[in-house]
């Protein structure tokens, strides 16, 4: 199969989410996640949050290969998949949410994933919903059937605004201090992303094709403060930035 080689950076310029960075992400996505599965009793909290980082994971591996080929898949189909995985991460967050605060909302929780699964149908199974996909050297660009695009951007932004919006508010009426920290870590972890996607879009406009690879690239703050803060301040165990602290201040 024919290689689609990414635009070469040029000299002095930093390409924060070119494959190298990708596969690297990749590589720290899944290992959250597995670190999620050993240190944590498999419950739905537990399930969720890693399904968040395997999502995040794939998308990253689904990049990489769009720009580097491999496992016999062409660019198309990997970024069939990739769309699929981040397709999903909207419910997920918002059911982690609802879990966190032991809150059901099961209408908001069902409606969610029934909006997310019709469009993952749709970008997996429907010829025209993703074509042309291009590595662009520090990004990937999708096309997205017209048309499309404006609906899956409300469902997408609606969807992580609402997570936000609710994770914080329960944090405000949990009495168990723990677990409100927990709900406003994942607050924060969702906003550590969606504004500077933001901010980069409006600084350069070009970059709208690609905001789900923006966005997906600076979701790696996400992963880590989900996996470093927001399961151990649930769970009453040692945070990230305790460990950071008390296990690699140097010199002491």
């Amino acid at each position: 199969m024919m290689k689609m080689h990414y635009v070469k950076p040029r000299s002095g310029t930093f390409y924060c989410f070119s494959p190298p960075v990708m596969i690297a992400t990749f590589f720290i996505e899944i290992a959250l996640a597995v670190h999620t599965f050993m240190r944590y009793k498999l419950n739905d909290i537990t399930r969720l949050a890693a399904g968040i980082l395997v999502c995040l994971a794939v998308f990253q591996l689904a990049e990489y290969n769009i720009c580097e080929g491999a496992f016999g898949l062409n660019s198309l189909t990997w970024a069939r998949l990739g769309f699929v995985s981040i397709t999903l991460l909207p419910p997920l967050g918002i059911h982690l949410a609802t879990k966190l605060a032991k809150n059901k909302q099961t209408a908001l929780v069902t409606g969610s994933y029934a909006v997310g699964a019709a469009f993952a149908g749709y970008f997996m199974f429907v010829g025209h919903g993703i074509s042309g996909p291009a590595c662009m050297g520090n990004y990937v660009i999708f096309q997205i059937a017209q048309g499309a695009g404006g609906l899956y951007s409300l469902y997408y932004y609606a969807l992580l605004a609402t997570t936000v919006s609710y994770a914080w508010y329960q944090s405000t009426i949990m009495r168990a201090a723990h677990k409100a920290r927990a709900l406003r870590a994942l607050a924060i972890g969702y906003l550590a992303f969606m504004i500077p996607t933001t901010a980069a879009t409006i600084a350069s406009p070009d970059t709208l094709r690609a905001i789900p690879s923006v966005m997906c690239g600076f979701a790696i703050v996400l992963a880590i403060v989900l996996a470093g803060e927001v399961l151990p301040q649930y769970y009453k165990s040692e945070t990230f930035s305790r460990f950071v602290r008390e296990h690699l201040s140097f010199g002491r």
